[in-house]
Order: C-alpha cells, then structure tokens, then sequence
C-alpha cells in the first residue's frame, strides 16, 4: 500500500460514522463479559489490518506517528466519556466499517435512573438475557425505559447459549417473549443473536456451534446500523441558540448545533418564541464561511434583520417551524432519593433552555413491568409516570419522536443543583394555546396612589406558637391605624375555606403555599399591604412565593422562635399531640422547618416584646 493509500485509509477513519449503544439487561446477564469480548476481538480485527499498513507505509517511508496520534485521540475522547455519568462505564472502540461508544449500563435495578442517562444518548441498545433464565423484571424494565427514551431499534443478545449446549428451542422460545414484550412497548425492530460473550460465539465471528442461526453477527449487526445512521437527516432545520456571537459592531451571530434538515444562505428563519422573521445573511462552520450546514454541524449563523434572538431562543426553518407552549403532558423518570412532589419549583432544561417549572400532576405512575396504571400524589426514585408539566414561560419544542433535543427536558433541584429528573414530551396540554393575558387599563401603581401607599406583600414565617400571628395581627392594626388599606392571611383561618381540602403532607403543604401566594399576589396588585402568617417550612415553596413579585415588593420576615419556648407557649396543645403521636408531619417534631437564609427581617420573640416587633415591622413597611 502506497503512502497516498494510507492518507486516504486516515481521511476515512476521521469520517467513520459514529454510533452510541448501551447494553443493558439483568444483573449477571454477562455485559460486562460481552463488552470485553467485542473490544478484544474487535481489536484484534482492526490490529491485523494495521500491521498490514504500518508495514507497506514503513517502505514507502510514511510516518507512523500520524496514525498514532488519530487512535490517540480517539483514546481521549473515550476518556472524555468516562466523566459523563456516574456508575455508567463508556467504552470507545472502532472497526473499518464505523466507530462506537458503548455504555455499559448497571443491571441493579437502583442504577435505573443511570441506565436511562445512557439511553438517552443512545441510538441503539443491545439487550443481553441470560439464556437459562430468560425474560426477567429488569429485562422488561430496562425495554420500558427504552422505548420510552425512542430507541426503536433493539439486539436482542441471548447470551450463556453455551451453558444450555446451543439449543435452538430455548432461543427461539426467549426471542417470541421478547417479541411479545417488543410490540406492546412499540418497538419496532429487534434482531436477535444467539451467542456466547466468554467464548466469542457471534459476537464478531459466526459460530460453529449454531449451524442453524443465519442471521448477522453481533458486530455486524452493530456496523449496519452504523452505517444507517450516516443517512443526511430531511425536514425543515432548528438551531437551538447556544450562545450569542458578536466580535465586533460589524457581526452578530447565533451559535449551536443544527438539527433537523439542511440550512443553507437565503433560507427563511423564524426566531421563537418571539415569532420574529428574517433569512441567513452567513454560515460558518468552524471558521470557514459555507453557503449549506447539515444537522449534526455547529454552526454560527447571522441573519438579514437585527431581531431580538438571545440564549434558549430557537431559529427554525418558516417551513415547518415547531410549536410552542408553556404546558405539557409528558412522561417523567424521577431520579432522586427525595420524592417528587406536585407543585414543588424546580429548573427545567430543555434545548438550550433553562427555565423554572412544576409538575402540576402526577396522572398515574406506571407499572414498568405490566404497563399497569397506578395512582400516585408523589414519585419516589426510579419511578416513572405521566405528568403534566408547567413551565414559567413559553418555549419552542417538538415532540420526542421528532427531536430528542427539543422534546426532552431534565428536572434540576433548585437548591443542590442536583439532576433529579428526566422526561419526554408528549403533546401540549391545548388549554397554554387559547389562554392569553388581558391587557387592562388600571395597573397596580394606580390602584396603590389612590390608597395613598406602596403595595407590599409581607410574609411571615416561623415554627407554630412563634408568634407570627400575633405580631401580624398587632402590625396591621398599626398601620390600619395611619390610614393604610391592608389584609391579614392566616395560616388557620385560611384552611377554613379556600384550602380546607388540604391536609398537612408535604405535596399538601406546597399547594397550600402556592395557593396563598396567588391570593397575596391578586391582593398586592390590588395595592393592598398584605400580611400574610404562614408557617410555610420549605425555602423552596418561599422562593416561588418571591419570585411572583417584583424585588421591591415581598418582604419576608423570620419571626425567630427556639423550639423549646415555641413548646412552652403551645396555647393549642399542639406540640404535646404531636409529640404523643397524634399529629403526624407536624413541623419542628415530625416534619422540617427549613430556616430562612435571606429574609428581610428577622423577629427575635425572645429578645423583644411582640409590641415592640410589630413597630419594627411597621416602620420597615411604610418606610419601603
């Protein structure tokens, strides 16, 4: 082979199509086994063809450092991958044919919610059965979590066939439960192998042990989907905006990876959710100006028009534009130890967006092992379900079987950071479309200046028998005293109406909180001073509180009690039935109080008389 041959094989092995699977399946099903079969065997392959080039390119004089260097950066992107997701092994090795990345997926059905992080990349998943045990509840709910995360294409690996002496019925009798399984989960196309990961049956080479078996090995099959993934996506393009480029005044551009269809210089673009339009002015990918991208490209596009377009935006081809909402249904993989609870704020991302949102309810959960639909008010870890999502603000998507990108989303907890969740987007809930904000005429500053007063939301919280009520009850006699106009929400006389179906759980109290920060929201923008005395023991319920109101406006106050002089008042018994076992999730006993970390005030009740902190209060409200 000449020196031009061996240029040509490098410029070949750089365009490779690339392909990410997972194996996943029962514990002991042998995927770690299989995966170090195909990695030795593979390389084996790939080693004889390289002495073959290292040979003739040492008599042609071509340096050998060059093709070192391209298997040495395919190490490092391999060692790259290893950091993406705990408890998930990647594994990177290649043939003529394409390149892959495995992920070997945990079979313990704790590391669920890591198998699905591995899915959810995926293009592909090779599920290994045990042939002397079959179909098991983690075969059916790895296949669930699969089909759910839009891996149409499944190799079905029948591993162990060694151990049962190749026996045709066994494998024929696993491959129609799987089938079965297969077509209720709406997975389209399964390829089934028989084979054995210790010895090498099947796996890169046919097996004389299944005369009977005419069907691809397993890395044959792997190298055909390889090469259906290296088809050109058609359909109208999207760029999710990554970031904003602007070197100079001279040049503004709009970065990220194209999806979709081709985009080439002069298409129409619409930008969403603004619905603003203008055409591509430029391409560049890289640094090379372009006139065409196809998906799968970063790129940087300027457009003809100076339109508003920032980071989370969507640039989308006129024709065929996704939709946009701000509700969904979808289905959702909860991923923490802490359960799920309705109404709880946490980020949501999706695309390049970050957004805050809720789950607004939880539908039913779902049985991965029956399909069987379950009621459920909270999800505990590795539960899936279908939920209704709401977010803070419109966004583009498409639907999960379009776009992975745009129609996926990861729940973020807002304190931690922590990913908690995953999910995919069915449909929108059509209701987010036909409601729209009515202007009106009178705002809350009018309102306001003919109370002669600034509108206040002033928040009260503390343990039960702090003092919260007393002190709000004795401010807003003060300040109805100077002529303000004001309203008193009290934790009790409000669960005697509006919130008298709810009960003292922690998806209870949420809603309990979002309710009333509804209220004080509508009161405020009345131009009322609101005092509101909850106990309201979660920061993250406060903060979505806060957040629905300018920064000027909420006042949290820390009426700062000490447990033991709250138990001392208890005027209500409270404390005593709840240390006696009467009174279950009662705050400061059963269930937490979480302080807060930056109120406005803070009431010291054991420092000060409740008189004294009502005057301090007052003048913090009327003196803004």
């Amino acid at each position: 082979m000449h020196a031009a041959d061996l240029h040509t094989y490098l410029e070949n092995h750089e365009t490779k199509p690339l392909l990410r699977f997972i194996t996943c399946g029962s514990v002991d099903d042998g995927k770690s086994t299989l995966i170090g079969r195909l990695l030795y065997d593979s390389k084996r392959l790939f080693d004889d063809q390289l002495a073959t080039l290292q040979a003739d390119s040492v008599r042609h004089g071509t340096q050998k450092e060059k093709l070192d260097f391209a298997l040495l950066v395919d190490g490092l992107a391999a060692e790259r991958e290893q950091g993406i997701t705990i408890d998930v092994a990647y594994r990177f090795f290649d043939t003529e044919a394409a390149k892959f990345i495995v992920a070997d997926c945990p079979g313990h059905e704790q590391y669920t919610r890591n198998m699905a992080t591995g899915a959810s990349t995926a293009q592909l998943a090779v599920v290994l059965i045990d042939a002397r045990k079959g179909v098991l509840t983690q075969t059916r709910r790895h296949s669930y979590i699969c089909s759910l995360l839009g891996l149409e294409h499944v190799i079905l690996a029948v591993n162990k066939m060694d151990l049962i002496d190749f026996d045709r019925g066994t494998f024929q009798r696993i491959v129609a439960d799987y089938r079965f399984l297969a077509d209720q989960l709406g997975i389209d196309r399964v390829t089934e192998i028989p084979m054995s990961g210790l010895d090498g049956d099947n796996v890169t080479e046919r097996s004389h042990n299944t005369p009977w078996y005419k069907g691809p090995t397993l890395l044959g099959a792997l190298e055909s989907v390889a090469l259906e993934q290296r088809r050109v996506p058609e359909g109208a393009f999207r760029l999710p905006v990554q970031w904003v480029c602007r070197p100079d005044q001279n040049f503004r551009g709009f970065a990220g990876e194209l999806l979709g269809g081709p985009m080439a210089v002069g298409d129409g673009v619409i930008a969403l959710p603004s619905g603003r339009r203008s055409k591509v002015a430029s391409l560049h990918v890289g640094c090379e100006g372009v006139e065409r991208a196809v998906a799968g490209q970063p790129v940087v596009v300027s457009l003809e028009d100076e339109i508003d377009v920032s980071r989370g935006d969507v640039l989308a081809a006129t024709a065929g534009p996704p939709e946009v909402a701000d509700q969904f249904g979808a289905h959702l993989l909860w991923m923490d130890t802490e359960p799920l609870k309705v109404g709880r704020n946490y980020w949501i991302q999706t695309g390049t967006n970050l957004i805050g949102g809720r789950v607004s309810e939880i539908k039913h959960q779902i049985d991965v092992n029956t399909q069987d639909e379950l009621a459920a008010r909270e999800l505990p870890l590795n539960a899936v379900a279908r939920v209704d999502l709401e977010l803070d603000r419109n966004i583009p998507f498409d639907l999960y079987e379009q776009s992975r990108q745009l129609g996926s989303f990861v729940m973020i907890d807002r304190q931690t950071n922590a990913t908690v969740g995953a999910g995919v987007i069915d449909f929108a809930l059509r209701r987010a479309q036909n409601v729209h904000w009515q202007a009106v005429d009178v705002d809350q500053s009018a309102r306001a200046r003919l109370k002669g007063q600034a509108a206040r939301c002033v928040w009260l919280t503390g343990l039960s028998g702090s003092g919260k009520s007393t002190i709000a009850n004795l401010a807003e006699k003060k300040l109805l005293a100077m002529g303000h106009h004001t309203y008193l929400l009290d934790g009790d006389n409000v669960r005697h109406g509006l919130n008298r179906d709810l009960g003292f759980t922690e998806t209870d109290r949420i809603e309990n909180i979002r309710r009333v920060g509804e209220v004080a929201r509508l009161m405020t923008d009345a131009g009322l001073i609101v005092l509101v005395s909850f106990i309201a023991p979660y920061r993250s319920e406060r903060r979505m509180v806060r957040e629905r109101f300018a920064d000027d406006e909420f006042i949290e106050v820390f009426v700062d009690t000490p447990l033991e002089v709250c138990e001392e008042r208890d005027v209500k018994g409270l404390y005593a039935k709840a240390r006696a076992g009467l009174i279950p999730n009662f705050t400061g006993i059963s269930a937490p109080y979480e302080v807060p970390e930056k109120a406005e005030m803070v009431l010291k009740t054991v420092e000060a008389s409740a008189e004294e902190l009502a005057e301090a209060l007052v003048e913090r409200v009327i003196g803004g």
